[in-house]
């Protein structure tokens, strides 16, 4: 633990900090469930039309970008943790 310590010093965060980093993250989440709700409903759509390469395609556009928003937002809060 002592040497977990001194390789990586634990940084304590200032209130204005944590009230950035939460805010960052109700941010982030809303961004990722608007995305999620609306390629949601077009695979729904794409699975009642029967349409399964689109049904593949709209899965892998939301796991990217779901992917790009977390790495939007983890780079974000190192920004602010390191203010």
């Amino acid at each position: 633990m002592e040497r977990l310590e001194k390789e990586s010093p634990t940084q304590e965060l200032t209130e204005e900090q944590k009230a950035k980093l939460s805010e960052l993250s109700k941010v982030y989440e809303a961004k990722i469930a608007d995305k999620e709700l609306f390629l949601n409903g077009e695979i729904a759509k794409a699975e009642a039309a029967g349409e399964f390469d689109q049904i593949e395609q709209l899965t892998k556009q939301l796991v990217s970008e779901r992917k790009v928003l977390e790495e939007e937002l983890e780079q974000k809060k190192n920004e602010v943790r390191g203010s």
